[in-house]
């Protein structure tokens, strides 16, 4: 039957009955969760705390437009820049690939815009991270010079960082795109689509 907290269990592929019970009981605040259970619900969280990675403050919109749309089963991420913890961008992410700044820079860019997705995606998920089923899609958007060519390496900063923290849910499709400018002349963008429970 579905119920206050969303539809029956059985209408929820892609979760285990057991964690999503754990998800019921949070929400509705039942008798407080064991250390096992509030494990099981926080691996990202955990995970995101071994690779010594704090999600920022999600950046507000700044244009017409919403940080992230549920729809169904499906979150949607609008396009996050590289702005590291402070909100801020840093030089070292600013500008063109192949031309001002380099691959490394490149990839801590695409890393930073992965951040700012989990960010918004926490955000979007009322704190619970664990109820992301799937990574389904990752756009970049690479502010590159006309010659520069390493797009797809530059992307994997945010598809690795991705897999990293959601292990196989992390895994996607993507499509990796040169651009000629980026809003505050970031070097990348990513935006995202997640199945959720």
């Amino acid at each position: 039957m579905p119920s206050e907290h969303g539809p029956a269990l059985a209408a929820r592929p892609g979760i285990g009955h057991e964690r999503h019970a754990l998800w019921i009981r949070f929400r509705a605040s039942e008798k407080p969760l064991t250390q096992v259970e509030f494990a099981l619900m926080n691996a990202v969280e955990a995970k995101l705390a071994e690779l010594g990675i704090t999600l920022p403050t999600p950046a507000a919109p700044v244009a017409n437009y919403v940080p992230y749309v549920i729809t169904g089963n499906l979150l949607v991420i609008s396009g996050q820049l590289c702005f590291g913890l402070d909100g801020k961008l840093s030089d070292a992410h600013k500008g063109k690939l192949g031309a001002e700044i380099f691959n490394e820079a490149g990839l801590e860019a695409a890393k930073l815009c992965a951040i700012n997705v989990l960010a918004q995606a926490k955000a979007a998920l009322g704190g619970d991270l664990g109820r992301i089923t799937r990574c389904v899609r990752l756009g970049g958007f690479i502010n590159a010079a006309p010659h520069f060519a390493a797009l797809p390496a530059i992307m994997n900063g945010a598809s690795d960082l991705m897999v990293e923290v959601l292990g196989d849910r992390g895994r996607h499709a993507r499509s990796t795109i040169g651009v000629a400018e980026l809003p505050a002349d970031a070097a990348v963008e990513v935006e995202a689509m997640f199945e959720i429970a």
